[in-house]
């Protein structure tokens, strides 16, 4: 998926859980993009199988879209993390910097930094 998609489903699951409910509206609020681009977001990730549009305009997360947002999520939060308490980057650098690395990082240089994270050593045995 495309990052921009990604950044949706993030958001999405953000603003649910800030404010219970999302619309199209909030999200162009929250991202500051035009109706028209979000409302063309919304239907290809409704084609895709990602979020559902209720009657009422709220946008839910499928399964397949909740997986998704909380694993891209758990990215943002990890980095972030990483970069305010082992870096000593200010929050709002690090979570700037997490929104974008969050989304063309490697799956094996993430889990290495979730590692050390949670104080795992970061380095395999022949690397120590």
């Amino acid at each position: 998926m495309q990052e921009s998609g990604e950044n949706y489903l993030e958001t999405i699951l953000i603003l649910k859980e800030r404010n219970g409910t999302v619309r199209s509206i909030d999200i162009a609020n929250e991202l500051g993009y035009a109706k028209p681009s979000v409302s063309r977001a919304v239907k290809l990730l409704e084609q895709k199988d990602l979020i559902v549009m209720e009657h009422n305009g709220e946008l839910i997360l499928t399964q397949k879209g909740l997986d998704m947002a909380n694993a891209i999520y758990e990215r943002h939060k990890i980095i972030s993390k990483f970069f305010v308490e082992i870096l000593g980057v200010d929050k709002k650098s690090a979570d700037a910097d997490a929104c974008r690395i969050e989304h063309v990082i490697s799956e094996i240089s993430f889990n290495k930094i979730k590692e050390f994270i949670k104080g795992k050593a970061f380095l395999s045995p022949d690397r120590r």
